[in-house]
């Protein structure tokens, strides 16, 4: 097995939720992951609200998806 040391600043320790200073690659990458997904899904909402989606239904939403791929398949 290999040893990989990562050096991080005490705030990005705290913001991805690290617990402890030593942790196997997988339980690393989770919390990268997680991290990555937040940040998706902060700017996913951000848009949202820019274009006005946010206060869509989900079935005027798929009202949209449906137009869009009907507009597709008909050209």
């Amino acid at each position: 097995m290999m040893t990989l040391n990562v050096t991080i600043s005490d705030i990005e320790f705290d913001k991805f939720g690290i617990k402890k200073e030593n942790m196997t690659f997988t339980e690393f990458l989770e919390l990268i992951s997680r991290e990555l997904m937040r940040q998706n899904m902060d700017k996913c909402v951000t848009l949202a609200e820019k274009y006005g989606l946010s206060a869509m239904t989900m079935d005027e939403i798929t009202a949209e998806v449906n137009a869009v791929r009907n507009a597709k398949n008909s050209h």
